[in-house]
């Protein structure tokens, strides 16, 4: 595992910038309990008093890694610009990476209030409650790379490659729905959606015995079954693909994270269509709408680029890896990515 190495003398104002974020606290007031009185706070998500994926992130806050130098430089490709002997020496040179870290809470309006923020120029963040959690003055021009981290069922790290814009149907930690969104009209599905939900009801009702009469029971009658509505991304998101994929190679990924010793891992194309997918779409949505020329060489002409985008669930505590063990895969993840953020 990298040795986990706090920021005290400040950032190298070169350093490549990553914010991390976790879910965990939850906007719900604190209640008092009717029998004991005691103060009843509201946990993070379900089941768990502290969330797991914070748990493991939290111990990066404020902390520096240094990629390795590449063993070689690349030779520019046809129509590439050239590489000059500064930046050659930059590239040879061990860069300093410095994390942020954030705490989420696990509900949409969160997610909708929070995301758009991170991917600004420069980044807005919220205060967090913990003083020991302060942000950091986040960089002018944007983070390099935000990396998400949520909880999943018992297993493997999972690492996901697809977002998705609707289809989120259950409540978050606060017990609220994601917000209503009216598709656009498809007349051939909604024909075909239309003629379904007919059978539906005529089955429902053919299974319930009708009025009884003198002549016996009378026909079924037919129900009538409210449709669930869509929720996900509305307004503001209307441009954009119902999925949208990271472009980061996370089979590359894959295969770098087996090859120095975690095995536990593997991708994943369905994030859940829970907080943790409405999390990464939104994540991957903003990063999109914010694409921006590349900073770091200023004298090259490279095309505009979005930040990196990544979402990763982990496992509960120990069913089967430690939050040391997680905590050490985001940093192997972190360092993997910012590797190849500017090679030519």
């Amino acid at each position: 595992m990298p040795p986990i190495v706090q920021a005290t003398d400040g950032i190298d104002r070169n350093a490549l910038r990553v914010l991390i974020t976790g879910f965990g606290v939850s906007t719900l007031p604190i209640t008092t309990h009717p029998c004991t009185h005691n103060p009843v706070r509201p946990q993070p998500f379900g089941k768990y008093a502290n969330n797991p994926s914070w748990l493991a992130v939290k111990l990066l806050h404020n902390t520096i890694l240094y990629t390795d130098p590449p063993a070689d430089i690349l030779a520019p490709s046809d129509g590439a610009a050239m590489i000059t002997d500064e930046m050659e020496e930059f590239l040879r040179r061990p860069q300093q990476i410095h994390i942020t870290t954030l705490e989420v809470p696990v509900a949409y309006h969160s997610v909708l209030s929070t995301v758009p923020g991170l991917h600004g120029r420069p980044p807005v963040l919220p205060r967090p409650n913990d003083p020991t959690f302060a942000v950091p003055p986040p960089p002018t021009n944007g983070y390099d790379f935000i990396f998400h981290v949520g909880v999943a069922g018992r297993g493997p790290l999972r690492i996901e490659r697809i977002g998705h814009k609707n289809g989120y149907r259950m409540r978050d930690a606060e017990g609220e729905y994601a917000p209503i969104v009216h598709l656009p009209k498809d007349p051939i599905r909604d024909t075909a959606d239309a003629e379904l939900e007919r059978m539906e009801r005529m089955l429902v009702g053919a299974s319930l015995p009708g009025p009884s009469g003198p002549e016996g029971p009378g026909p079924a009658e037919v129900l009538e079954i409210p449709s669930v509505p869509n929720r996900g991304f509305g307004k503001g998101y209307e441009n954009f693909p119902d999925e949208l994929s990271t472009e980061i190679d996370v089979p590359k990924l894959i295969v770098h994270l087996k090859e120095n010793g975690i095995d536990q891992v593997y991708s994943s194309m369905d994030a859940g269509h829970y907080l943790c997918d409405y999390m990464f779409y939104c994540s991957l949505a903003e990063a999109r709408r914010n694409i921006t020329p590349q900073e770091k060489f200023k004298e090259r002409s490279t095309p505009p680029k979005s930040t990196p985008v990544l979402f990763m669930h982990c496992p509960p505590v120990d069913q089967p890896l430690s939050t040391e063990q997680v905590t050490d895969a985001i940093q192997r993840i972190v360092l993997w990515v910012c590797g190849r953020l500017h090679q030519p």
